[in-house]
């Protein structure tokens, strides 16, 4: 019986075999791998939901800044001149031009101007002058080629609005939807009667889309939209006198 354990107490000093530690190793490379590819999933993730957000964020940011410079086509200091004018004054018109589209040399542009002047009640040159300066002209585009959208800022030319190096803008529309109404007068038209003469109303509205991918990733693609009236509408012709 000593014999036996001391054999036995000599046998557990000698610790692991070979066998039993390659089965150990094997073992934890089996585990180590399964948390190394978890790890790896749960990253890969983050950074595409990190990208997703950014490229979301930047898009909205995009057409939100469009939309509210859009909204203001059209403005034109002596509007009111339209409504009431003076005394045997001739009536003016906006001399601010609407929405345009312009597709062509790559290029997809939305273009309108809008008076930029400080209130019509301060006197020339600080108030309006009723006519379209250089400085009140303005407009989104997209270059095909660089995959940006451009602001133009009045005089100061066109400027990028988006980075090339994180967003690449693969669309942008802007189409004009307009709405013709007739204004109401207190007079039908002289000789002939009837409404043919009364002026018309333009109810204007711009539906904004926009697609981009990362620069990064071409894999995450994603589009925005937003539609925006105008607040200046458009008024042609007079009523009757």
């Amino acid at each position: 019986m000593r014999v036996i354990g001391h054999r036995f107490a000599r046998r557990l000093r000698r610790g692991l075999s070979i066998v039993e530690m390659l089965v150990g190793i094997a073992i934890g490379m089996f585990v180590l791998a399964g948390a190394t590819m978890v790890v790896t999933g749960q990253l890969s993730d983050n950074r595409l939901l990190l990208l997703e957000t950014q490229i979301q964020q930047d898009l909205r940011a995009t057409a939100d800044i469009i939309a509210r410079d859009v909204r203001r086509a059209g403005y034109w200091g002596h509007a009111g001149d339209t409504v009431w004018p003076a005394a045997g004054a001739v009536v003016q018109v906006n001399p601010y031009r609407g929405l345009w589209e312009d597709v062509g040399n790559g290029r997809t542009e939305l273009m309108y101007s809008r008076s930029d002047s400080l209130p019509p009640l301060s006197p020339p040159p600080i108030g309006e002058n009723d006519v379209e300066d250089a400085s009140e002209q303005f407009g989104f585009a997209l270059d095909a080629a660089s995959g940006v959208i451009e602001m133009q800022i009045g005089a100061g030319g066109w400027q990028a609005l988006t980075d090339a190096n994180v967003l690449e803008i693969t669309q942008f529309a802007a189409p004009v939807a307009v709405n013709t109404l007739v204004v109401p007068c207190a007079k039908e038209c002289p000789g002939v009667g009837g409404t043919a003469c009364w002026p018309r109303q333009q109810i204007r509205s711009v539906t904004i889309g926009i697609t981009g991918r990362a620069r990064h990733d071409a894999a995450v693609q994603r589009s925005v939209g937003t539609t925006v009236r105008l607040r200046n509408d458009g008024v042609a012709g007079t009523c009757p006198a």
